[in-house]
């Protein structure tokens, strides 16, 4: 079921922190009995801001959101010295509606950074949102400025290392060169009209971002989904997970220099795109979902075979490599992120669970009918590349036994609601999230006379790019490339 979610209003700025002190946790409590702050965002009201506080409930209980209302020249206390991982939700927030946060932890802007400003800024400016404070300066260390170019196909990002010899002391990272305003390009849309526009904010999470934003404005509107269609859905969602992972352990391979095992892995990775393509007509299975359902039914005559083909292929190349002792030696102990850290920071997907944090949407908090499947969690507790790893290894075998499920109890029927979206039902909002490939991804929608005007997308790499840094402080250059290719992150999900 798609559990609601619990809404309160704050009257005064100066109770923030008082009211939401209680989703600090204790970090040796389970993570399943806690709440956890998700998101924040802000939305124009005539002259005033509205602020909204989305948090996690426990394990099957709602989501709980505040809201409160202010003036933009009223000054909000910031909650970052409280909650560290609300800090960059409020940098962004400030950049994009000017709402001046109080001891804020970090005032550097996030999305528009000094080279985006108006007027031509000098070298000196540019450097400035990157380094100052933040870069440890001495005369023993070195400071490399990497990017936004980087090599091969990589999305553009900024980074800058300060070091000695191989070894990184600290690296502060600049993102948002690919910032596309995507939330504010929803604006006026029609929800099937921003369905296409949702496939499109992360190509690698066409799915996930299309369930996610269907959920949402089927909340807002009351819109019942055909059980085909929910359990058609969750099909498309582990076949993403599927093809997603395959790439990722294709990268690693290629990272820690077995050039068999890349282009075996990108070649699984292939065989799972063509699988999609022989289904749905799309290697990235776009253009289905839509609030309602599905645009279309799917014939999956063939599926369960070419799907055992594709698991047993899968195993045996893990197998190969887990036995392969030079690809163990890069991953073991690289990239370690604490448990604490990963809490305080606001971990999500593969990299909490290997960092011993055992939270996962589809369990916790089921949606298009994922209580009716039955599959393992993973969890791990060194929260290193190799865990990292593990968990996507797991993962795998758990979408084919979904898969497995969904295809055994697949029962005919519509695949789209008969209702529309009424285009006369004044203000209204809701609600859509999903366990997506790199975890917890979120759309609060706002509907007004059946047109969106107002978005906020909660992106799983938003979180992990935060966390990221963590784990390079007191690394090596050598180890760098594979411990960014251990948290699979995405850049265009993250810059919007």
């Amino acid at each position: 079921m798609m559990y609601p979610s619990r809404e309160m209003t704050i009257d005064d700025p100066a109770e923030l922190a008082t009211v939401l002190a209680g989703i600090v946790v204790d970090p040796d409590a389970s993570p399943r009995t806690y709440h956890r702050l998700q998101a924040l965002w802000a939305r124009q009201r005539a002259d005033d801001i509205e602020l909204s506080y989305l948090a996690s409930g426990a394990s099957g209980e709602p989501f709980h959101l505040w809201r409160l209302v202010v003036n933009p020249r009223v000054a909000v206390p910031s909650l970052s010295p409280l909650i560290p991982l609300a800090g960059s939700y409020e940098r962004e927030v400030r950049d994009l509606y000017g709402v001046d946060f109080v001891g804020a932890t970090d005032n550097r802007r996030l999305i528009f950074h000094d080279a985006s400003a108006m007027q031509t800024p000098s070298v000196a400016q540019r450097e400035s949102d990157l380094s100052e404070g933040f870069t440890i300066k001495s005369p023993d260390l070195q400071l490399l400025r990497f990017g936004p170019v980087r090599a091969d196909v990589v999305e553009s990002a900024r980074f800058a290392f300060s070091y000695a010899g191989e070894g990184i002391v600290h690296l502060e990272t600049q993102l948002f060169y690919k910032h596309r305003g995507m939330e504010m390009r929803f604006e006026g849309l029609t929800p099937a009209r921003g369905a296409i526009l949702a496939e499109r904010v992360s190509g690698v999470d066409s799915v996930a971002h299309a369930m996610a934003f269907a959920l949402a404005c089927e909340h807002a509107v009351g819109l019942e989904v055909p059980e085909r269609a929910r359990a058609l859905r969750v099909m498309l969602a582990e076949l993403e997970r599927i093809y997603n992972h395959l790439h990722y352990f294709g990268l690693l391979a290629k990272l820690t220099t077995l050039k068999v095992a890349d282009a075996e892995g990108h070649y699984l990775e292939e065989l799972a795109k063509q699988t999609n393509a022989s289904i749905t007509g799309n290697r990235f299975l776009r253009g289905l979902i839509v609030p309602g359902g599905l645009r279309r039914d799917l014939d999956v005559n063939g599926l369960e075979v070419a799907l055992a083909e594709l698991e047993d292929r899968v195993q045996s190349y893990l197998e190969v490599l887990n036995k392969t002792r030079s690809y163990l030696d890069r991953i073991e102990t690289t990239g370690i992120l604490e448990t604490h850290v990963a809490l305080a920071q606001g971990a999500t997907g593969p990299i909490e669970r290997a960092s011993g944090l055992d939270r996962d949407l589809r369990r916790d908090h089921p949606y298009s009918g994922y209580e009716r499947y039955h599959f393992v969690v993973p969890d791990a507790r060194s929260g290193d590349a190799r865990a990292r790893a593990l968990i996507r290894e797991y993962e795998l075998f758990a979408s084919f036994a979904i898969l497995r499920q969904v295809l055994d109890h697949l029962d005919d029927g519509p695949v789209h609601t008969t209702r529309e979206v009424p285009s006369d039902q004044g203000e209204t909002e809701g609600l859509g999230w999903v366990e997506g490939t790199r975890g917890t991804l979120i759309y609060a929608v706002y509907l007004e006379n059946g047109r969106l005007s107002r978005v906020k997308i909660k992106e799983p790499s938003f979180s992990n790019w935060r966390v990221f840094p963590y784990t390079v402080d007191g690394t090596n250059m050598m180890d760098y490339a594979i411990n960014e290719a251990s948290f699979g992150l995405s850049l265009a999900g993250n810059d919007r």
